[in-house]
């Protein structure tokens, strides 16, 4: 599978997004997509799973090597000595001894961020984590965080689909050396059905699907995590390196940015990029 190399970091461009995904199901979707070609698994403290993706990786039968794997930081956990202890736990939730990348899974509006940023760089040289990244930062916090960090973060995880302007924050990214990964990618409701997707994939014998999931990764160092909680799906959402999309398209399926439809916007949300 394509990979991206961002600073240090080789991060594959399809992911298995995890958010939501409980017991057994949880087990069996990440189990059955490793088996099926993933190697980027994400998930997240507050998604209460991390337990069920460790056993999912386990029963893929996968050598931990051969996968990428993400964890996030809560808010609240973001404090000096909070944010190592939070990633140590993480780590005995999965049964591994390190992530591959361990993320701010969104900035504080109470912990200064310089300090967050060092207890970063800390689980970094205890050796909890190979990398280090944030998300849901816009991109003057990414500048900041950037600054703030002796090692090279390597990730901003963030919502981006069509619907959805991210230019500022991608052009952060860019020019810190980062990936942009994109959750959120086929939004929920209506984007499938647009006709500068449906077209595309009238043209190419693809879903509507797989041709958003094609322009998120036909752009400069941007990497995608779709959740899905069925099993039919996974073959569905990786096979997509058989095609690529021309110029025209990918700006007819960009236009929809005009939309601005945001899915996760919260009262802890920070002051995001506008257009």
């Amino acid at each position: 599978m394509k990979k991206l190399d961002v600073n240090g970091a080789q991060i594959p461009v399809i992911g298995l997004g995890t958010w939501t995904l409980k017991g057994r199901t949880c087990v069996d979707i990440v189990s059955h997509a490793l088996q099926h070609g993933y190697r980027h698994v994400d998930t997240a403290a507050i998604y209460d799973n991390e337990e069920e993706v460790g056993e999912g990786i386990r029963a893929s039968g996968l050598a931990r090597d051969q996968i990428f794997l993400a964890t996030k930081v809560w808010w609240t956990d973001l404090a000096p000595g909070d944010l190592e202890r939070s990633a140590a736990e993480s780590l005995k939730r999965l049964g591994v001894d390190a992530v591959d990348l361990l993320l701010i899974h969104w900035p504080s509006p109470d912990i200064p961020l310089a300090e967050t940023i060092g207890a970063l760089n800390r689980a970094r040289e205890k050796g909890l984590t190979r990398h280090i990244g944030v998300s849901n930062f816009p991109s003057r916090l990414l500048e900041a965080a950037a600054g703030h960090s002796a090692a090279p973060l390597v990730a901003n995880q963030v919502e981006y689909h069509p619907y959805l302007n991210q230019e500022k924050v991608h052009a952060a990214c860019l020019r810190q050396g980062m990936a942009m990964v994109s959750y959120c990618p086929l939004y929920r409701g209506g984007l499938l059905d647009e006709p500068a997707v449906t077209e595309a994939a009238a043209r190419y014998g693809k879903t509507p699907a797989q041709i958003v999931l094609r322009w998120h990764i036909e752009q400069e160092n941007v990497a995608v995590i779709p959740r899905t909680s069925r099993l039919e799906r996974l073959s569905e959402n990786a096979d997509i390196f058989d095609f690529s999309l021309d110029a025209g398209e990918m700006e007819a399926i960009s236009r929809l940015k005009s939309a601005g439809r945001r899915i996760c916007d919260y009262d802890f949300s920070p002051e995001w990029d506008q257009p």
